[in-house]
């Protein structure tokens, strides 16, 4: 089974953070070899304002160089991915799809199953877009999504396999203008039916075993990644995870930067 190596909020067009993440990835590259061995997994904002052809590209190429190394790579957006952060626009959605997938039809959840693990992507962004809710970086799945990514979780296509949800807002804590609002809907769907969960947004995190939040809804592993880039100067946690070892202190943080 591929270790998986969750990075998030790489915020590329942001002062230093593309040459960042490039030093990270030829780190990681040199360091985490044969490369087919890992998944790579990015829960969103990877770019640091979407309205900028300039940091749109930088990111798409720095994903790109990822796969030239022979990385599998997942990823799902973030706020920043659709706008400044703080103010969105929903017509960079498909753009977004066309540019990291390749697809700008792509529906979430989205999902992938390598080596017998089923890998769910959601969009924690795209239902705060309409025109009164612009102007703050709070997610919102939406009841459609969550209704298909219900569906999916009782399908024969995820029922037996190991199930890996990942997305992008923090769906455990509330801070206000940043949080996830339909957090308890997610839960209604989740809890106690996933294996790993995946998530970024806060940069700051008041957990104190390096943003972990193992057992919560009866998840098993739980992780935050804070910024991969540290950007604002905020730890980033590189994280590499082992699912074929049922202990999650087995996992541990790589210093790939």
């Amino acid at each position: 089974m591929k270790k998986i190596i969750h990075l998030s909020d790489l915020h590329i067009g942001y002062r230093d953070c593309g040459k960042k993440f490039r030093t990270l990835v030829d780190n990681l590259a040199f360091l985490k070899q044969p490369a087919e061995n890992y998944i790579v997994v990015v829960t969103g904002d990877l770019e640091e304002n979407a309205n900028e052809p300039s940091h749109a590209e930088e990111a798409r190429e720095a994903i790109e160089t990822l796969r030239r190394y022979g990385y599998r790579v997942l990823l799902v957006p973030g706020n920043h991915d659709y706008g400044t952060g703080s103010m969105g626009n929903p017509d960079l959605v498909p753009v977004f799809k066309e540019r990291f997938y390749g697809n700008p039809e792509v529906i979430y959840p989205k999902l992938d199953i390598i080596d017998e693990v089923a890998f769910i992507g959601l969009d924690s962004t795209a239902e705060e877009l309409s025109w009164h809710d612009r102007i703050l970086s709070e997610g919102e799945l939406g009841g459609e999504q969550l209704k298909r990514l219900a569906i999916l979780l009782e399908g024969p296509a995820v029922a037996e396999r190991q199930k890996v949800l990942y997305m992008h807002h923090h769906p455990f804590d509330f801070k206000i203008g940043r949080h996830l609002r339909d957090t308890d809907e997610l839960r209604e769907v989740i809890e106690n039916r996933v294996d790993l969960l995946l998530f970024g947004h806060y940069h700051r995190d008041r957990a104190t075993a390096g943003k972990i939040y193992h057992g919560i809804w009866g998840i098993p592993r739980c992780y935050n990644a804070g910024s991969s880039t540290h950007k604002n100067g905020n730890i980033g946690y590189h994280r590499v995870i082992d699912l074929s070892n049922p202990d999650p202190r087995m996992d541990y943080d790589g210093a790939f930067i």
